[in-house]
């Protein structure tokens, strides 16, 4: 086992309530385990089984990253920048808060959860199939199908914990274990397209992280049959940090827009898209702000 650490500098107002609520969806425990002050998660590290541990003390993150390999001379920087990922601080929100604090409607959004950032994935990947898994059905219901999807792959950490899978292990899999897992037909083959696609390099997912434009990725991801605009903006939000993605069919965000506006029903898809329309480039961020108010322990 090789063992890499990395401390993170949090900026005032910090919410690590956030960070700790995404990742305690699954109550079973299998891939991320949650306590008060911090988490483990695991996950695929170059291909080799990893445990992240996360701990928050005194302004800081500590990242403890355990490999079942080696973890690479390199392997430091890597782990920081999917550190600052994880904890949303590549997401400029003091911006945002900067200029919205004020609005008749979103100030007193930002004025009960200031500082509020996006949880992200620890891979593009992981975020692109969560956000499949999540179409069309409930917050609960896709935490049970990913758990068996984790469960159906079984790759492990020595520590006990089920690892998210990486492309090439999704792609070895068939539609009809997936479907044994709780996937649609079209589900499955969604997450087999992209899986193969992430696999063999015709979506170099990892690679776009460098500054790939949103609107590029979005036309690639888009072509891949089983992916909309829903995934895209999803995931784009979820593994990539663009906070710009008009989440207007969200059930849940027209359903908090309903309340903000202080209307008796939810919003149609039209009213909710031309709503959000006018807080761009801040789209997805403003969603992420309607999501909270109604999961006050996490969204």
């Amino acid at each position: 086992m090789s063992i890499l650490d990395c401390d993170i500098s949090l900026p005032s107002g910090f919410r690590p309530q956030d960070i700790l609520a995404f990742h305690r969806r699954d109550g079973e425990r299998l891939a991320e385990q949650v306590d008060d002050d911090g988490l483990k998660k695991g996950l695929l590290w170059r291909g080799q089984p990893a445990c992240l541990a996360l701990r928050f003390a005194d302004g800081h993150a500590h990242l403890r990253l355990m490999v079942d390999g080696e973890a690479g001379a390199d392997g430091q920087a890597e782990l920081a920048g999917m550190g600052r990922r994880m904890l949303g601080l590549n997401q400029p929100v003091e911006a945002f808060e900067r200029q919205y604090r004020d609005h008749p409607q979103l100030g007193a959004l930002i004025a009960a959860r200031a500082g509020l950032r996006v949880p992200q994935t620890a891979t593009p990947f992981e975020a692109l199939a969560w956000a499949i898994t999540g179409q069309q059905i409930s917050v609960a219901a896709a935490v049970t199908i990913r758990r068996r999807m984790l469960l159906l792959c079984d790759c492990r950490h020595s520590s006990g914990l089920l690892c998210h899978p990486d492309a090439a292990r999704l792609a070895a899999l068939t539609a009809d274990q997936l479907g044994e897992a709780g996937f649609s037909r079209a589900k499955s083959r969604a997450v087999l397209a992209l899986s193969q696609a992430a696999a063999n390099g015709t979506l170099p997912l990892d690679a776009w992280l460098a500054g790939t434009p949103a609107d590029q990725i979005a036309e690639r991801l888009l072509a891949v049959p089983g992916i909309g605009p829903w995934t895209v903006s999803y995931a784009l939000l979820r593994g990539y940090g663009w906070l710009d993605g008009s989440l207007h069919g969200d059930v849940a965000v027209r359903k908090a827009l309903g309340m903000v506006l202080g209307q008796a029903g939810k919003p149609d898809q039209k009213q909710t898209q031309e709503w959000l329309g006018a807080f761009a480039p801040w789209r997805a961020l403003v969603a992420a702000h309607l999501w909270a108010l109604l999961q006050a322990g996490g969204f």
